[in-house]
């Protein structure tokens, strides 16, 4: 941790709400090599039958077409590196973003009038929004409904704890 984020702490006081929002990958490392092996063998059986049958660029399709299915799942996994932390403190509502690339972007709030927006039963489309003093921020459209609804739920408790905890008490 950096000087600036420990200093960025103390004066931040009590602690309410801190989340790191992950985007979800059910393939695991292993999973994907045994996906591209399986799907070379197939192409190259597909495409090896093709060149029996004389239509011997169809080899290079398939091979193109292999390429292009690795080369999705590596740009696909590459878009799982970025993440959001989302952070209540007495002193502040803290979101920050980072990409794929490691670029970051940082917002901060009032928490004191801070509003939390999620349908509850949450759809597709639905989206988490927080919103103070006219700025409104979409947070973890990466996550499924269900995990967007928990973690509003979870951020409207720590909010109402924020709220009901006179200052300088424990939490």
């Amino acid at each position: 941790m950096s000087t600036d984020e420990t200093q960025d702490m103390r004066s931040a006081g009590r602690i309410f709400f801190d989340a790191v929002l992950h985007p979800h990958r059910s393939l695991s490392p292993f999973g994907f090599r045994l996906l591209m092996v399986t799907a070379a063998c197939m192409m190259l059986g597909v495409g090896f039958l093709f060149a029996l049958m004389g239509a011997w660029p169809v080899i290079g399709f398939c091979g193109l077409e292999f390429l292009l299915l690795y080369v999705m799942f590596r740009v696909n996994y590459r878009a799982a590196r970025g993440y959001e932390r989302v952070r209540l403190s007495d002193a502040s509502f803290d979101v920050q973003k980072i990409d794929p690339r490691g670029s970051e972007k940082n917002w901060r709030f009032e928490p004191t009038w801070l509003q939390v927006h999620m349908d509850n039963p949450p759809e597709h489309h639905s989206q988490l929004t927080v919103a103070s003093h006219g700025k409104q921020l979409t947070i973890g459209k990466f996550l499924t409904p269900e995990e967007r609804l928990e973690v509003a739920d979870a951020l409207r408790d720590a909010l109402h704890l924020r709220r009901t905890t006179p200052p300088g008490t424990a939490t």
